[in-house]
């Protein structure tokens, strides 16, 4: 099972990063956290690294599903989504977001969840099919 569903865009990461968000939004999700890591390892230690940007997406009715369905699984949420430099192609970006199936991997068999992982990754994936 893959860890992320991905997606390369030929746009700088500021640019990616509002067109992910509003890809975001027209599959119901808010991003309720941004995490600029370049920003945050510069100043805590001293590390230089490419733009990289974690965005915290939450989906409220898809997350009261999968918490009413298993308690324990909002330790994996918000749904990350990360908006990185491509190092390899300088102006392009990469999106990468977390695969949702890999909730049901953590939990004992439960169909409830299952149901929740596969529509939020359907969703995640037209987002960034969007893009």
């Amino acid at each position: 099972m893959k860890i992320a569903l991905s997606t390369t865009v030929d746009a700088s990461v500021p640019e990616t990063i509002t067109r992910t968000r509003a890809a975001l939004a027209d599959q119901g999700f808010g991003v309720l956290t941004e995490i600029d890591m370049a920003a945050t390892l510069k100043t805590k230690i001293d590390v230089d690294m490419e733009e990289y940007v974690i965005l915290g997406a939450c989906n409220p009715p898809m997350a009261h599903r999968a918490v009413s369905a298993e308690k324990q699984i909002g330790l994996l949420l918000p749904c990350n989504v990360v908006v990185r430099a491509d190092t390899g192609r300088p102006g392009t970006s990469i999106v990468e977001a977390m695969n949702p199936e890999l909730m049901v991997t953590v939990v004992d068999d439960n169909p409830e969840l299952a149901a929740v992982a596969d529509e939020v990754t359907a969703r995640l994936q037209a987002a960034i099919d969007a893009l």
